[in-house]
């Protein structure tokens, strides 16, 4: 009795490490440490909630969007489900809903109020968020990686 229950066990972990589907993320690492000067022209409209602008960096460009609370969301353009370097990003497609999708490369839309969630499409992963400090005594946004 004892081989056919380490042959069980046996199977159940080989199963289990290699049958379950990974759900961390598939984009690979980048660097992103970013201040904005709220206080310059380019970035002045990240001032009113509700905005957002685009800005380079990450793997694909980031958002970078104002929340209706008075926080500020960073996540990186690149579609979690099916990156591709050359022309998959994520727009913004419906501010008043606080959407952002890229339907012709990976067939996704995701809340960029909502931490990046998807909302429809075959991405099963939210969007990379990166993390924001703002200094309101300088008017400063940091966007970092780390």
């Amino acid at each position: 009795m004892k081989p056919l229950v380490k042959l069980i066990l046996f199977f159940g972990l080989f199963i289990l490490i290699f049958g379950c589907k990974s759900t961390t993320d598939n984009l690979p690492s980048v660097y992103v440490d970013y201040s904005l000067d709220l206080n310059k022209p380019e970035y002045y409209s990240l001032n009113t909630p509700g905005n957002y602008i685009y800005i380079t960096g990450g793997l694909a460009g980031i958002i970078v969007y104002h929340d209706l609370d008075g926080s500020f969301k960073a996540y990186d353009r690149a579609c979690p489900y099916d990156f591709v370097t050359d022309g998959a990003r994520v727009y913004v497609t419906d501010i008043s809903l606080g959407r952002a999708s890229d339907t012709v490369n990976c067939g996704s839309v995701f809340s960029i109020t909502n931490d990046g969630v998807v909302i429809k499409g075959p991405a099963d992963r939210p969007l990379r968020q990166y993390k924001t400090y703002y200094y309101p005594n300088s008017n400063v946004l940091q966007i970092t990686s780390y």
